[in-house]
């Protein structure tokens, strides 16, 4: 397995870093920090354009969101890290967890202030919602949402208020 492939760029007041396969299909971790402390951690489903020097409009409301709750910066790792716009392009993916996927998400959960699940109704998908939950269950992290979708996934926060508060999810392990 090659050895991953990490770009730093600031943007703005934040330093900000990105965590690729050598092959650069795969996206482990989004970060941007701007102050002292630990971060807000995002999982959510999988990366899409989003860089090290561009965000996209998720990326832009997770920054907007973490600033709001006085984060000092916010990381973003995924369930699956195969970088894809589409939720059923990311289901034809041979392989779309990543190598490297579960290390990334625990090493980014022992960073984190607090760990924020925002995946949707696709984490689903080959079980990885349950995987991802376990993995962090066994490890001792308590785990926060913004709301849950009637199926019981926690909501993706692109659609949701900046008002909506974390929220501990609790029962799911």
């Amino acid at each position: 397995m090659a050895a991953p492939v990490t770009r730093h760029f600031q943007k703005g007041d934040a330093a900000s870093t990105a965590i690729y396969s050598d092959c650069g299909r795969y996206r482990y971790l989004l970060a941007r920090q701007w102050g002292e402390g630990a971060p807000l951690l995002y999982i959510m489903l999988n990366p899409s354009k989003a860089t090290e020097e561009h965000n996209d409009p998720t990326i832009e409301r997770c920054e907007r969101r973490a600033r709001r709750l006085g984060y000092p910066g916010f990381e973003v790792v995924n369930l699956f890290a195969w970088r894809e716009t589409s939720p059923a392009n990311l289901r034809r993916s041979a392989r779309p967890v990543g190598a490297r996927n579960d290390a990334q998400i625990l090493a980014a959960a022992g960073r984190a202030g607090l760990v924020l699940c925002a995946w949707g109704v696709h984490g689903a998908h080959q079980g990885r919602a349950e995987d991802v939950r376990a993995l962090l269950d066994r490890a001792g992290y308590r785990l926060w949402h913004l709301g849950l979708s009637k199926q019981g996934h926690p909501r993706h926060p692109l659609y949701l208020p900046y008002d909506r508060q974390p929220l501990p999810w609790v029962g799911i392990g």
